[in-house]
């Protein structure tokens, strides 16, 4: 059966390493929505405020690899209910297993570090400053998620949860 492992959270908070590490234990294929969000911006279509657009079209490109039976992870803020449900939406139209995963990092000062430091990977995507993050509209969970907290938890240690969680998953269906 094919998976979806949804990885929510600020940015800052670890999202991205995770889900590298992670997607090599598998092996799965990785979808990043600051990636497609920064495409847009480049575009001829210069959307600078993709709103929602970033978020449908990766959710496109998942449908058609999970009916393809790929293992998938995203790598998305998913800050309101409606784009989490959107992932729900997603792993249930192609008959594929869900498992949504909070990223926190509960040390106020080590997430900023890690916002004031980090440098882009993504050609012409600019890193949110601090103040953009602290500000980021992030309404609080509601549906059943793990959630791990990037600071207590070495990149391993996450992906080995996050791996026990997924093999749980598949055996309780």
């Amino acid at each position: 059966m094919p998976f979806l492992i949804s990885l929510s959270g600020l940015p800052g908070v670890g999202k991205s390493t995770i889900a590298k590490t992670l997607c090599r234990s598998l092996p799965a294929v990785l979808l990043r929505v600051v990636s497609v969000e920064t495409a847009l911006k480049r575009s001829a279509l210069k959307l600078h405020a993709p709103e929602d657009a970033g978020y449908l079209a990766l959710a496109a490109i998942a449908v058609g690899n999970l009916e393809l039976g790929h293992k998938l992870v995203t790598d998305t803020v998913n800050p309101v209910a409606a784009s989490r449900q959107m992932w729900a939406n997603t792993a249930q139209s192609a008959g594929a297993a869900l498992l949504n995963v909070e990223i926190v990092c509960l040390d106020e000062r080590e997430h900023r570090n890690r916002v004031e430091n980090r440098i882009s990977e993504i050609d012409g995507l600019l890193p949110p400053r601090w103040s953009e993050v602290q500000n980021h509209a992030y309404e609080p969970w509601t549906e059943h998620r793990l959630q791990l907290d990037s600071f207590a938890l070495t990149v391993d240690q996450s992906v080995d949860t996050i791996l026990e969680a997924l093999t749980a998953l598949r055996q309780n269906g």
